[in-house]
């Protein structure tokens, strides 16, 4: 059966991390078993923090593992229960509790660094390069918490759906560089002008790139032009938003869409002059072919480019 986490790739990771966490967690927690550790792997991050740091408060708990304070707060409770870790109120503050190891808490750190710790590092060596994965853990977690997820790409770059009220962006952005670079033709200005019945109503959709300061800065459409057939047309990106990646972005994303509704070819028309757009086309996947450019380059004047999608890693969207 299909790994659906490993076939999503990125999108998953958090799950398959999570998968993974489990299946190593689960494995060390019989080998403590086995060891006569009668600890969680959950509780052996506080119990370790104790033993190598000393008695701390919560507060400090919570800071030396970077976990919210009710999993502290319900690890610790476990804890003294079953009489590993003991509680007192700070002489000073009476409203500061202070955690340490209890004797019997010490005896079973003591036998963890001694049978568990050893036997864990070697059977998690057999499995994976243990250095190369703690430093790319460790630079994720740094990268996160410079900038967390929901503020990224660059800077929390966002995918819009096609509505009434962006159509004057999907205008405008167009006219912008259609301008700038050659001239706006008759089929240009309908499309741009009535883009919910010329694109939207067929079967195609119209998505947007939108930056947290600048607004929407980019579009692109998916023009339906036969079954199961898209044109993939209207791309641009405003001057203001070039250097973020907007473009690479949004075109990633417009390609799924495609996939999404059941696109088997996937095509664009464009010209030389675009050099830029090209090479990033090239970069997602496309591919020069003379046959689109046969059946579709004399619709637009300025059309000396023909470009078919398809990608060596992904089935989908084969000519």
């Amino acid at each position: 059966m299909t790994d659906v986490l490993a076939l999503e790739g990125a999108v998953m990771l958090g799950s398959r991390l999570k998968r993974l966490a489990e299946r190593l967690q689960a494995g060390a927690e019989r080998i403590a078993a086995d060891c006569g550790l009668p600890t969680q792997p959950s509780q052996m991050p506080l119990l370790t923090a104790l033993y190598r740091q000393g008695p701390m408060t919560v507060s400090d708990a919570v800071q030396a593992l970077g976990i919210s304070q009710p999993a502290v707060t319900r690890i610790l409770s476990h804890l003294v229960e079953m009489g590993l870790v003991e509680t007192s109120r700070d002489a000073r503050d009476q409203r500061s509790k202070t955690i340490s190891l209890s004797p019997v808490g010490f005896e079973t750190m003591e036998l963890a660094t001694t049978v568990l710790w050893p036997r864990l590092r070697a059977a998690v060596g057999e499995v994976c390069d243990v250095p190369v994965l703690l430093g790319l853990i460790e630079a994720t977690e740094r990268a996160l918490a410079d900038q967390s997820l929901d503020q990224r790409p660059r800077g929390g770059l966002a995918i819009r759906r096609f509505t009434d009220e962006l159509a004057d962006d999907f205008y405008r952005i167009n006219a912008e560089w259609i301008d700038d670079m050659y001239r706006l033709e008759p089929t240009d200005i309908d499309v741009l002008k009535n883009p919910r019945e010329r694109i939207i109503e067929p079967g195609g959709d119209i998505l947007f790139v939108e930056d947290p300061k600048l607004g929407i800065v980019g579009t692109c459409a998916l023009q339906k032009t036969g079954e199961r057939q898209f044109e993939l047309t209207k791309m641009g990106v405003l001057e203001k938003a070039r250097g973020k990646k907007a473009g690479e972005f949004l075109l990633g994303a417009i390609i799924a869409r495609a996939h999404a509704i059941g696109c088997d070819r996937l095509y664009l028309l464009s010209n030389a002059k675009s050099a830029a757009a090209i090479h990033l086309y090239e970069k997602m996947g496309f591919v020069h072919d003379a046959g689109i450019m046969s059946e579709f380059g004399k619709r637009y004047e300025r059309c000396n480019v023909a470009m078919l999608y398809h990608h060596p890693s992904n089935d989908m969207l084969k000519g």
